[in-house]
């Protein structure tokens, strides 16, 4: 489910990574969480594909929610922008945006129907 991008719109800080380059690695401590605007980002977890995230995305919102560490590594697949989210950001954009809030929810909750499938799957 992809987050609206023109929220946005009017944020400078962009980040630009090349096809293959790591953003974030698994088990780092990290503070943000990562909307993808252009391009598509390959999600890994020990040493495994999981699955790809694409433009109105975003990586690294568990670790920004739970002020834990990634628990996946994220790389991109193709050229990609991305936009930074910091805590201070994310808990506005949750409290004055709620398309956005539950556009987060959704994300959660493939995630974690994902990783349901995945566990059931290994009983």
């Amino acid at each position: 489910m992809p987050v609206e991008l023109h929220i946005f719109d009017q944020v400078q800080e962009r980040l630009h990574y090349k096809a293959g380059d790591v953003i974030l690695s698994q088990g780092q401590e990290s503070d943000k969480m990562y909307a993808v605007i252009v391009g598509e980002v390959d999600v890994i977890v020990d040493g495994k594909y999981l699955h790809t995230v694409s433009a109105g995305g975003a990586v690294g919102e568990m670790a920004l929610i739970d002020e834990g560490r990634t628990s996946a590594e994220v790389r991109a697949k193709t050229d990609c922008e991305l936009v930074p989210v910091d805590k201070e950001r994310f808990n506005f954009l949750v409290q004055q945006t709620p398309y956005f809030a539950l556009q987060m929810m959704k994300i959660l909750v493939d995630r974690l129907r994902e990783a349901t499938q995945l566990g059931v799957k290994y009983l």
